[in-house]
Parts: structure tokens; sequence; C-alpha cells
């Protein structure tokens, strides 16, 4: 057997396969605008996420300080699909224009997908979604600052997640708040392509760790954060 040698290339992106995301925020009129995005990762209750600074989702962001973040899983990946090439500004971005893209004012109807109240924040949540995450801004960080032509392009997203729903299908029988990983099939984004989950390939020895030994402070916060 030979080890496989490697050979440089310059891919134009490198999205080597994430979880898709559908954020939904509050736009300036109180309507929802949901988008989907996959530039996302998660360490405890706060999650990273990187978006175009001139989409509508990073606007309302910056103003609002909210969002939703609904994971979709596999069976939805069509819905998901119908957002693609669409955008909740108007006009569209020169930019966005030139890529294919078109406005458009209701989302959720686009998508063929259901709101549902938030408990903490003012976004809806999406029903159809088995995981939704009501979070606030913490923290924002520009990429690209050393480039003169990337240069407030791209802004980084540090959220605080305060609820956390699911649907019963994914949890695990007799538990409070464990995900079942088995039941759980998350959409993912992998160049610009959808796919889903396969099953477990390996056992994993750090699944020999007991959960609660993760849970940080951000938990207890989010228990004192009141109902709207």
């Amino acid at each position: 057997m030979t080890t496989p040698s490697h050979v440089p290339i310059e891919p134009g992106i490198l999205y080597f396969g994430t979880p898709v995301v559908l954020i939904s925020t509050a736009n300036e009129d109180g309507s929802a605008n949901l988008a989907p995005m996959s530039s996302a990762f998660w360490l405890g209750w706060r999650a990273m996420l990187g978006l175009g600074a001139h989409l509508k989702t990073a606007q309302n962001m910056l103003r609002t300080r909210e969002c939703v973040l609904n994971l979709p899983s596999d069976a939805l990946a069509a819905a998901v699909d119908r957002l693609a090439l669409t955008t909740g500004s108007d006009p569209v971005p020169p930019r966005k224009w030139e890529r294919g893209y078109r406005f458009v004012a209701d989302k959720f109807g686009r998508a063929g997908l259901t709101t549902v109240p938030s408990e903490t924040v003012a976004p809806p949540r999406v029903a159809e979604c088995p995981v939704s995450m009501e979070a606030v801004v913490e923290g924002t960080h520009r990429m690209a600052e050393d480039d003169e032509d990337q240069r407030g392009g791209v802004v980084v997203f540090e959220v605080r997640v305060q609820r956390v729903y699911v649907h019963e299908e994914i949890r695990v029988a007799g538990t409070e708040n464990r995900i079942d990983p088995d039941a759980w099939r998350p959409l993912i984004m992998s160049f610009q392509k959808l796919y889903g989950l396969g099953p477990q390939v390996h056992p994993s020895r750090l699944s020999t760790i007991p959960e609660r030994l993760y849970r940080g402070p951000d938990i207890e916060r989010a228990r004192r954060v009141p109902a709207r």
C-alpha cells in the first residue's frame, strides 16, 4: 500500500463541509428575514458566524443584536434551495445582481416554511427545523482588515445562545438534554452542494466523556433571560 501524495491547487472557496444554518432576523419594519449560510461553528453555547457585511442578515444583526439559528435536517434540502439566489435587500446589491440574486420580501413564504414566535428575541423560529437556537450578538470582528481590497467585506459575529429548542424525535429517549446523533441528520453544505450525514464510521473515545462536564456558565446565564 502506497501513501497518496499531495498536489498543490488553488480552489476559489474552501467550503469543505459545514452544517447549513437558516438565520432568521428582524427587518426594519418588523417583518422576518430568513437566509441560509454555512460559515458557522459552535463552542459551548456560543457560535461564530461569518457573513458578508452588506447582506441583509448582517445589517439586521448589527442593528438589532438578535437572531435565531435554525438548523435544517437533510429532509429540508429543497426548502433551503428555494432560498438560494434570493436576498432581502432592495435594491439588490450590484455584486449579488451580477450573480443572479433577486429580491424576495417573504422569505418564509418562498421556502414554504412556518414561523413560530420566539421566547427571548424578536425574530421567529422555523417550525420545520429540528433545532432552533435563539441568540444575541455579543461581539463582531471585521475580517481581512489587513487587505485594502477585502477590508469591510465580511464581518464575523460572536453570538450567545439563550434558548435551544429541538423536535422530540432527535432527543435521546429518557433524557432531558441530550441530542441523539443517530437521529439528528443535519443538512451539510460542501463546495456549494447539499449533502446529508451518513452513519457513524468509527467509535469515538470523546463520547465516553459525560456531556454534563461540558456545561458552561452561559447555560445558567440563559436561564435568567426572561421571556419577552
